[in-house]
């Protein structure tokens, strides 16, 4: 069963600290801080496979609070393969309150970072494109 990124959230200390972010397993890492980092290295990595960034916005939120990529029935995040419907419906359940809706994303990452205040690569504590390339690479590659 799918499971939320809301379930992988930082801690302050973790917010505060990149290092201590950084040292989470991987799952954490790209469910909660770099879900976008994730998602934009996904696109690069297989950018004819027909998929496309979506963000997960709470009802009147300015900046999204997950990042995943989707063909309209597939869905790739820091849970691997899912059914878009079923990331959809368990990260709701488990946010009701936030009344989450998907969007597309139609923007390069580092327009994406300034504009819905999300870490850009450089201000990690080290590199995260090669982590999520090897994560990436860790599941089956999308039928093109």
């Amino acid at each position: 069963m799918y499971r939320p990124s809301a379930q992988f959230r930082r801690t302050s200390a973790e917010r505060e600290d990149q290092l201590l972010s950084w040292n989470r397993d991987d799952v954490a890492f790209f469910a909660a801080g770099a879900c976008h980092i994730l998602a934009y290295a996904f696109i690069e990595t297989y950018p004819d496979a027909g998929f496309r960034l979506v963000g997960l916005w709470p009802r009147g939120a300015r900046d999204a609070c997950h990042i995943y990529v989707t063909d309209g029935t597939w869905a790739f995040d820091h849970d691997g393969w899912n059914l878009e419907s079923e990331l959809l419906r368990v990260t709701r359940a488990a946010e009701p309150q936030s009344d989450l809706r998907p969007c597309p994303i139609r923007m390069d990452l580092d327009t994406f970072c300034v504009r819905h205040h999300h870490r850009p690569r450089e201000l990690f504590a080290f590199d995260p494109w090669e982590r999520a390339l090897r994560y990436i690479a860790r599941f089956p590659a999308p039928d093109a």
